[in-house]
């Protein structure tokens, strides 16, 4: 059976990590966060835990500071790095307030000890309160320097033994080009590993998609901006781009 088939509506995956831009929580306002746009994607994420489906997030921070943007200014790459797994934790526990405020179950786990507002990232701790259906947001990235939040995404959702990655956006998929300023880009239905890279479609790092194919976890990339669209995607009946294969 195509990983996109659905049957009844069950979903098509178990465990699953949501990736999501810091840009993401921005909704309307140029900088930092909208709690209105936390609360929509709380709601999202809710709905499909009570589907049945066990979450964790990885959220970016690059609605607060962005690591190579700092060091392309003249700081030094690693502190403008630790400065940017600041900021994701930052977006973790707003995160977190959005989730509870739905009676969502949610602990924050940093790769950074921060053990005054968070546990620190323990993996089999991690897995325990997912199995106790509970929300895991994994802060702080890997907790290294030049690596990503994209990196950090793929690495959590191999250890932690996730059916699938699934990257919200801003778009409804992959594209060629930016659709916003090419109206001729193409969207992809379907990629393999070996041809994001090829293409240098940009969808994550590659690092994250070496890591991704190693693991063989599929790839979700669809829009965090439709109402229903993370349920739809699991169903395998939303509109998404699935990269998985060789």
């Amino acid at each position: 059976m195509s990983i996109l088939e659905s049957k009844n509506g069950h979903l098509k995956y178990h465990r699953v990590l949501l990736k999501c831009s810091g840009e993401a929580l921005m909704g309307p306002t140029p900088y930092g966060i909208d709690f209105e746009t936390c609360d929509r994607i709380a709601r999202e994420v809710k709905n499909v835990q009570e589907m049945g489906a066990q979450v964790c997030m990885v959220i970016g921070g690059g609605n607060i500071f962005r690591g190579v943007a700092g060091a392309t200014r003249g700081m030094q790459r690693a502190s403008a790095d630790y400065m940017g797994m600041l900021a994701t934790t930052i977006n973790a526990l707003a995160m977190q307030h959005a989730l509870e405020r739905h009676n969502v179950d949610t602990r924050v786990q940093s790769a950074i000890r921060m053990d005054t507002v968070c546990e620190p990232y323990i993996r089999r701790r991690a897995i325990r309160h997912l199995e106790k259906g509970r929300v895991v947001i994994c802060a702080a990235g890997t907790g290294n320097p030049f690596f990503t939040t994209d990196s950090a995404a793929a690495l959590r959702a191999a250890e932690l033994g996730c059916d699938a990655l699934l990257k919200g956006t801003q778009v409804d998929g992959v594209y060629s080009d930016d659709p916003k300023q090419n109206p001729a880009a193409t969207r992809y239905e379907t990629l393999t590993y070996r041809e994001v890279l090829a293409k240098d479609l940009k969808v994550m790092d590659t690092s994250a998609i070496s890591l991704a194919r190693e693991s063989k976890i599929p790839i979700l990339v669809f829009s965090l901006h439709e109402a229903g669209g993370f349920a739809k995607v699991l169903t395998g009946e939303g509109r998404c781009t699935v990269i998985e294969g060789e």
